[in-house]
C-alpha cells in the first residue's frame, strides 16, 4: 500500500509543477516600451543639468521638456496596452491542468497495475536468500520429476542400428559387471535419446569403475539426467556435478549444468559467477562456452550486474557462424560429410603440426560419435604416446577415451 501512496504522490507532485507552468504567462519579457521610457526620464533630467551649466537657454528647455514629457506618456500608455495578460484563456488552461493530472497520477496507477506486483509485499534479499535454499532443498528428485514430465519423443532409428542397439542391451543384461559393455551402452542409449537409460547405464560404468573415475565420468552422468529431465537440475544431477568438480575444479561442463542449477533455484548471482569463471578458464573451442554467452547478458541482467564486463569466447580451431549458416542449411548426409571432413581436418593438423591435448580428446570423442571407434582408438594410442609422462593430458585423453567408448 505504501508504494502506491508513494507513485501516487510522486504524479501528483509532477503534475502541480506542470500545471503551474501552465498558468504562468507564456511571454514575460520586458515590453521594449518599458526600455524607451527609462530612456526618455535619463534625458529630461539631463534638460535640467544642461540647463544649470547654461549649455541651453530656458525657452529651449522648455521645449524639450515637452517634447520629452509627450514621448513618456506614449510609452507608458504603450505599456498599459501591452499588460494585458497574454496566453491561452482561464478555462483552456485549467483543462489543460486536468488532463495532465489525470494522465500521470491516473496512467502511473493503471501502469503500475498491469505490469507491477500489487500486493506483493516487500521482498529483502535475506528473504529471497532463504525462499532459494528452501527451493534447492525441496525441489523435486530425479525420478519424481520424470514421473510428472512428458517424456521427448525418441528419434526414429536406422533399422540396422536399432538392431545393434538391442543386442547391446541383452549382452548388458546378460553381463552386468562388464565395464566396457555399459560404457558403449550409456553413450549409444544417449546416441538414441533414450537418456533415461542412459544415464543408468553411466550409473553402472561409475560403480564399476572403482576409485578410478574420471571428472567426465559423472559430468557425463549429470548431464544425461538433465537431458532426461529436459533441462531440469535434480539434486542427484546437481551431486554428480559436484562429483565432477571435486575431481576437476574447471571442468567446463559441469559448471554449465552448476551455473543453470542456480539460475533455476533462483540465485542467479551465484550462477553468473560460476559461468564467468568458467569463461575465464575456458579452452579454446570449448562447445559449453557458447552456450553460456547466449545466456550471459540475460543472466547478468537477472543478476542485477549492470557494468558487466565484455567477455567473448576464447580464440581457437573451430566453425565460424558463417560455417553455423551453411551446415543449418544441408540435409543431414551432407551434413555429416561436412563433419567428417572438418574431423579429418583436425586430424591432419594433428598429425602434421601437433596440439594440445584438449585437440586431440576433441578429435577422440568426435570419432566415437561418428561411430569409427578403431580409427579412435589408433588416435587415443598415439596421444597417449605424444604425452607420455604428462599426467594431466594423459587424463584428458582418457576422459575423451571413454566418452567415445573405446576406454581400456
Amino acid at each position: 500500500m505504501s508504494f502506491w501512496v508513494l507513485i501516487i504522490l510522486t504524479a501528483a507532485v509532477t503534475a502541480v509543477f506542470l500545471g503551474y507552468s501552465i498558468l504562468r504567462a507564456r511571454d514575460s519579457r520586458e515590453p521594449a516600451a518599458a526600455y524607451d521610457l527609462r530612456v526618455y526620464r535619463e534625458q529630461l533630467a539631463g534638460v535640467d543639468k544642461d540647463l544649470a551649466r547654461g549649455v541651453i537657454g530656458e525657452a529651449d528647455a522648455e521645449r524639450v521638456r515637452t517634447e520629452i514629457s509627450r514621448r513618456i506618456l506614449a510609452a507608458d500608455a504603450q505599456i498599459q496596452a501591452q499588460s494585458t495578460r497574454l496566453g491561452p484563456p482561464l478555462w483552456a488552461s485549467v483543462t489543460a491542468i486536468a488532463a495532465v493530472g489525470l494522465i500521470l497520477v491516473g496512467g502511473a496507477a493503471w501502469m503500475y497495475d498491469r505490469m507491477g506486483a500489487a500486493g506483493l509485499p516487500d521482498q529483502p534479499l535475506s528473504l529471497r536468500i532463504d525462499r532459494a535454499e528452501t527451493l534447492r532443498a525441496e525441489r523435486p528428485s530425479q525420478a519424481e520429476f520424470e514421473a510428472t514430465a512428458t517424456p521427448a519423443p525418441l528419434p526414429q532409428l536406422e533399422e540396422n542400428y536399432a538392431a545393434l542397439l538391442e543386442q547391446l542391451r541383452e549382452t548388458v543384461e546378460a553381463r552386468p559387471d562388464d565395464l566396457q559393455g555399459h560404457v558403449l551402452l550409456a553413450q549409444h542409449e544417449a546416441n538414441a535419446g533414450n537418456f533415461s537409460a542412459a544415464y543408468k547405464a553411466q550409473q553402472r560404468v561409475i560403480e564399476l569403475s572403482g576409485d578410478a573415475v574420471p571428472a567426465d565420468a559423472y559430468s557425463h552422468l549429470a548431464e544425461m539426467m538433465i537431458l532426461s529431465a529436459g533441462g531440469y537440475v535434480s539434486p542427484e544431477a546437481e551431486a554428480a556435478l559436484r562429483e565432477a568438480l571435486k575431481r576437476d575444479p574447471r571442468h567446463g561442463p559441469a559448471l554449465y549444468y552448476l551455473g543453470q542449477m542456480m539460475v533455476q533455484v533462483g540465485r542467479p548471482d551465484i550462477g553468473y559467477r560460476i559461468w564467468t569463471d568458467a569463461l575465464r578458464n575456458a579452452p579454446a573451442g570449448a562447445p559449453w562456452v557458447d552456450a553460456i554467452l547466449a545466456q550471459l547478458d540475460e543472466l547478468a541482467f537477472r543478476a542485477g550486474v549492470f557494468n558487466a564486463p565484455e567477455v567473448s569466447a576464447p580464440a581457437g580451431p573451430g566453425p565460424s557462424q558463417d560455417d553455423v549458416e551453411a551446415a543449418a542449411a544441408l540435409t543431414p548426409e551432407e551434413r555429416q560429410e561436412m563433419i567428417r571432413g572438418m574431423v579429418n581436418q583436425l586430424s591432419d593438423r594433428l598429425a602434421t603440426e601437433g596440439g594440445a591435448p584438449e585437440d586431440w580428446a576433441r578429435l577422440i570423442a568426435a570419432l566415437g560419435v561418428l561411430g569409427e571407434g578403431q580409427r579412435a582408438i589408433d588416435i587415443r594410442n598415439e596421444a597417449m604416446a605424444v604425452f607420455a609422462g604428462n599426467a594431466d593430458a594423459l587424463e584428458i585423453i582418457d576422459a575423451a577415451a571413454l566418452q567415445a567408448g573405446i576406454a581400456q
